[in-house]
């Protein structure tokens, strides 16, 4: 379940804070410093984001966690400097690339684990579009936000896809029993 929705001025605030944060740690290798005090009381209680880059439409960078452990201004702001420098998927962010760049951040519901029983069930419980899903095995695990539902909207495809993620075969979501998670997102864009 959604906590309080962020006030349009929160949301403005932390994709104001992501940029800087981005940028001087790109152009600078600086951290930006932020006095907690100085933003909203939702935005200095614990919460779990997500920060994905994109270029044109086309992935960049994506960063996050999928639990609260510390404040979601400051949860934002080390994802944002992540998703530049850290995504393994690409080369760090260039000072040359940064007007190009397009942020958006995904803030996180506690996951719920799914009790299913099967392939079929699994794809039954499942809220495409609204559920972003965690997929476990052993000490595998991968996770794809509700926005990537719009890219793979079969549920099987969608399935398949996040085991290829963790490391597994494609088809070992419809022949292991896996753990499985599910949460919502509260997304907003530049």
């Amino acid at each position: 379940m959604m906590p309080e929705p962020l006030s349009q001025e929160d949301r403005a605030t932390l994709l104001k804070v992501a940029r800087q944060s981005m940028t001087l740690a790109v152009r600078e290798k600086k951290s930006l410093r932020l006095d907690l005090n100085a933003y909203s009381p939702l935005l200095q209680q614990n919460g779990a984001s997500f920060v994905t880059l994109t270029v044109e439409g086309d992935l960049r960078g994506c960063i996050g966690a999928l639990e609260a452990y510390q404040p979601l201004i400051l949860d934002v702001c080390e994802h944002a400097v992540a998703a530049a420098l850290e995504d393994y998927r690409f080369m760090p962010v260039t000072a040359g690339e940064l007007d190009l760049i397009q942020i958006e951040i995904s803030r996180l519901t506690p996951p719920q684990p799914l009790n299913y029983l099967g392939a079929e069930d699994l794809i039954a419980q499942l809220n495409p579009g609204r559920d972003g899903v965690i997929l476990k095995d052993g000490m595998r695990r991968a996770t794809f936000l509700p926005q990537v539902w719009e890219k793979l909207p079969d549920p099987a495809q969608f399935l398949g896809n996040l085991c290829e993620k963790m490391g597994a075969p494609f088809h070992l979501w419809q022949h292991k029993p896996l753990q499985v998670f599910i949460y919502q997102v509260e997304e907003f864009h530049e």
